[in-house]
Parts: structure tokens; sequence; C-alpha cells
């Protein structure tokens, strides 16, 4: 079977110097192989044939058949590192926690392993006819997520 930790060493060494960063590596009973990267400014195919090609050199399809897949992790993919947290500050982001909790929000800060994310929500002051929108930040722990992902804003 091939090893997750050899393909992550592979592509860490090619990606090194860049602002590519390693998402996932999955590698199946079956030896398919699906490599997620990322970048803050964006991937393109050349980037990722170049990772599948440094990949096909150095593990050997004599001595191990395998398929391979490289790409890039998905708008809608849930985030798996801090870096995918890094590159979306500013952006709206949607959480679900481990303890139920669903908060949609604008990522404002990453330290990880936390993050702070600017929810507003209604608060109805003593004495006004009307709720009023406040914004608020909440600082939650990225062990604590069960997942985070960019929100998709259709309006």
């Amino acid at each position: 079977m091939i090893d997750k930790k050899q393909i992550a060493e592979i592509v860490e060494k090619e990606i090194a110097g860049t602002d590519i960063f390693l998402v996932d590596v999955k590698v199946t009973p079956d030896n398919v192989v699906t490599v997620e990267i990322d970048s803050k400014s964006g991937l393109d195919i050349d980037t990722c044939a170049r990772i599948t090609r440094a990949i096909e050199s150095q593990v050997d399809r004599e001595t191990e058949d395998y398929e391979l897949e490289v790409g890039s992790a998905g708008l809608t993919s849930p985030f798996k590192v801090p870096a995918q947290y890094e590159k979306n500050i500013g952006n709206n982001i949607e959480v679900l926690t481990r303890d139920g909790r669903k908060l949609t929000g604008r990522l404002t800060a990453v330290n990880a392993p936390a993050f702070t994310l600017e929810v507003e929500r209604k608060v109805k002051e003593p004495g006004a006819k009307r709720p009023t929108i406040v914004t608020e930040p909440v600082e939650l722990s990225m062990e604590n997520v069960k997942k985070a992902c960019y929100l998709i804003d259709f309006k």
C-alpha cells in the first residue's frame, strides 16, 4: 500500500517556498491517492500537473500500482488545516460546532488553534420598539469545530 506520509513529504518538498499549502492526502486500500492543495493566491492546472509529476517520479508504478489525483480543495469543502482559515480572513464562513451550534459570520482573525468570527444577532434594547442588529466577536477553538466552510452568498 502507498505510504500517505511519503506522498505528503513529496508534496511538501515540491511546494516549499510558495504560498501553496497541503490540505489533505488520502490513500484508499485499493491505492487511489488523492492530494488536496490550496493557495492564498489561487491554483492553476499547471501547478497540479507539476505536483503530479513530482509524485510519479518518486513513487514507482512498477512496484505498486496506484491511481493519482491532485487537485485544489473545493470552494465548498470543509476547512481541514489552519491555513484555510487564514486564507478566508475577511470572508463569510459557516461554522458547525461540536456542541451543535451553527454560526455564520465574517472571519476576522486566526490565531491557531483559535479564530474569531464576527456574528450578527438581534438585541432588543429596553424601551425600543424593534430589536437592533449588533455585531459581536466570537472566539472559537478549531478543535471544537465539527465543520467550517466558506459561505457562498447568492444575494
